[in-house]
């Protein structure tokens, strides 16, 4: 499974990466980062496929995407 990893305290909550992601693993966080601003998270074991949609949507470039290549 591959892993998404986003700086929470660099996202703004635009939900780009959310309304891109095919497999909806992408929520917005209920806590505040230390901009004040609702940041993007990923939903813990979610079926991440490594797609890197939501790293090439996100304005703020705090995306990563680690891709799983174990088959």
């Amino acid at each position: 499974m591959s892993k998404v990893i986003i700086e929470t305290d660099r996202c703004k909550g635009c939900t780009l990466c959310i309304e891109v992601c095919p497999k909806k693993s992408l929520i917005i966080s209920k806590e505040f980062n230390k901009k004040g601003y609702h940041p993007a998270v990923p939903i813990a074991e979610n079926g991440c496929t490594g797609c890197g949609f939501c790293y090439l949507m996100c304005p703020e470039v705090c995306i990563e995407v680690h891709k799983d290549n174990a088959k």
